[in-house]
Parts: structure tokens; C-alpha cells; sequence
């Protein structure tokens, strides 16, 4: 029996993204950003998001249709984002997957935002999904993840404030940085020493497996007054390794006390140079292997929710048609 042609819709924050997925090969990805439109605001205006996902939806959809030379009658299954995220930012997804199913005829999958990244270091690797602890850390979340198979899932730990990507972000308004301020912290932290500022590594020896990042960003907010000049490079590294020593000290004590053998990350702060570097060098030392989401799969995107799609439907699972955004959706319960 063939391969069934997934196309999913991802549309939960200020990304419209169409990917279209036929066994491991991905046909299309296609992703119209929105951060030029948001960047006058410092953040995502919800209304203003919602209004730009109705305007692309249908051109990016075409557009991953002509890449992938094929027909709307070709897919066999649609998928989209059902949540967490905004609430008219996921409906205008949801929305137009629900209609091309009941038109077409074909099975309609309810995607976790979560879970797409979760399964996203996965995606092209031999053996696909696997046993492994999973690290999914972005700009509204951070969490660690006992991943047992497809959709068997034990939350360990998790943030209680800022998530890693949101205090990046944070810290780059707050240094005058362009929006989205994470990639510009990331890259002038290359250039500088992060040893020059002890900023406080919190909850790194606590006994459990959850986060906390409001402590340090409140750190540099009241350090910067007291400093009478400042290289921003040296702020920038420093304040990034005080996030990635954290990340990865909690991340492998995790898979030491889980024993898992493979650590799998996923997240826009995945893209982060140098937390790659510190997990490789990290899991390389301890015999750990170490899968790292595609810089494509970082961000927002529909081809982790249509590799998501792809796996449930191997199951012989399906959504029903009455099921409803969730804007607060957990990954598990």
C-alpha cells in the first residue's frame, strides 16, 4: 500500500507554514514569517497575527503544492496545530485543514505544537523515533521530556517563569537588541568572554528537573545601572552561558537518572550555537548520543506537525472533526 500524502498547517503563533510530507521525504516546507510586521511592537500582537495568517494561508499553501508538483486531490491526509498558541492565530489553521478534509474526504489530524517539536530531532534519522529525554526549549517553552515512543510521554520537569527563548528575548530589549533579540544575544555572545559577569545559575542543584530564568534575567536588568560601560559582547556570552550550563547540567542528569541512552532537543533556542556545542562536547563525554533538531525544525514550522501527522496515522489514528483549538494544550493530560 502507498504512502498517504500528509499536508499540515501550522499557524499557532506569528508563523504561517505548510509542509507536505510523503514517507520520510519531505515534498514542502513552506514559511511565511512575520517578524518584520510584529518588530515596531517588541513581541507578537495576537490581532495583527491573525489577520496576517488569513492573508497567506492560501498563497503558502499553493506555493507548497507547486513544490511539491502536486494537486490538492493528491494528499491523503490533513493535519494542523491545535494547540498551545493563540487562539485566533490556531484557528485560522485548524480551520482551513478541518475544510480541505470534509471536501477531499480525508482523515484529519489534530497536531500537539509540543509534540511537533518534541519528535522533530527524529525526523530523517535512521530508526526514527526511539526511547531518548527529550529537551524542548523555546521562546514560550522549556521542558524536559521521558520519551518512551510515539505519544508515550512523562513530563520531568519544566519552567516556573520565563522560558529560556522568552528571557533571551527579554535580555536583548533590554540591551537595545533588534526583535526577536535571542539569535542577536546568540551571536554576539560568539565574540565575547563568559566568564566576564557570574551571573546566578538557578535551580541547577535542586533535586528536581524544573526550571527557573526570571531570577537571572532580573540579574542583569539590576547590573546594568552599576555599570559604567560594558562590552556587550562579554554581557551577552555570559548571560547565554548561564542558560545553557543550566539546560544541559539538568538535561543529563535526566538521562543519567533515566537512563535513557539518547538526548533529543528541539526549540528555537536549539538553534543556539553555543548550547550545541555544549551538548555535544557534554554527551560526547559521557557516551550519550545526541540528536539535534534540523535549524528548519527549530522555529515554528508545519513539517514537524506533518512528521507528527505521519506517525499517528501509522497508529490508525485520526481526530474528529468537532475537536476544538486548545490554546493551553498540555503535552500530556
Amino acid at each position: 500500500m502507498p504512502e498517504r500524502i500528509v499536508l499540515a498547517i501550522e499557524t499557532s503563533c506569528d508563523e504561517t507554514a505548510v509542509a507536505i510530507l510523503r514517507g520520510g521525504t519531505l515534498l514542502a516546507s513552506e514559511v511565511a514569517s512575520q517578524i518584520a510586521l510584529h518588530q515596531p511592537y517588541g513581541g507578537v500582537v495576537p490581532e495583527v497575527a491573525a489577520r496576517d495568517h488569513l492573508r497567506m494561508i492560501r498563497p503558502v499553501l499553493n506555493k507548497a503544492l507547486a513544490t511539491a508538483h502536486l494537486a490538492i486531490g493528491d494528499i491523503g491526509a490533513f493535519a494542523a496545530t491545535r494547540g498551545p498558541g493563540l487562539a485566533t492565530s490556531l484557528m485560522i489553521g485548524m480551520s482551513a485543514a478541518k475544510s480541505l478534509a470534509v471536501a477531499l474526504e480525508r482523515p484529519f489530524l489534530a497536531i500537539n505544537h509540543l509534540e511537533g517539536h518534541l519528535l522533530s530531532p527524529f525526523f530523517r534519522v535512521p530508526g526514527g523515533v526511539r526511547p531518548a529525554v527529550g529537551l524542548i526549549v523555546s521562546g514560550g517553552h522549556t521542558l524536559l521530556v521521558d520519551l518512551e515512543g510515539v505519544g508515550r510521554y512523562h513530563v520531568l520537569g519544566q519552567t516556573l517563569d520565563d522560558a529560556a527563548g522568552e528571557a533571551f528575548d527579554k535580555i536583548g530589549k533590554l540591551l537595545g537588541l533588534p526583535y526577536p533579540g535571542g539569535p542577536h544575544v546568540n551571536q554576539l555572545g560568539l565574540n565575547g568572554n563568559p566568564a566576564r559577569y557570574d551571573f546566578p545559575r538557578s535551580m541547577i542543584g535542586t533535586d528536581d528537573f524544573n526550571f527557573s530564568f526570571s531570577g537571572l534575567k532580573t540579574s542583569v536588568r539590576y547590573l546594568l545601572p552599576k555599570l559604567a560601560e560594558y562590552k556587550i559582547e562579554d554581557l551577552c556570552a555570559s548571560f547565554q552561558e548561564a542558560i545553557v550550563e543550566v539546560l544541559v547540567a539538568k538535561t543529563m542528569r535526566a538521562a543519567a537518572e533515566t537512563g535513557r541512552p539518547t538526548i533529543a532537543v528541539s526549540g528555537g533556542v536549539s538553534c543556539n550555537s553555543r548550547l550545541r556545542e555544549n551538548f555535544a562536547d557534554t554527551c560526547a563525554a559521557h557516551g550519550i548520543e545526541l540528536l539535534l533538531a534540523e535549524p528548519q525544525l527549530c522555529t515554528d514550522n508545519a513539517a514537524m506537525i506533518a512528521y507528527v501527522a505521519a506517525q499517528r496515522l501509522n497508529l490508525g489514528e485520526a481526530s474528529p472533526l468537532i475537536l476544538d483549538i486548545d490554546p493551553n494544550l498540555k503535552l500530556v493530560g
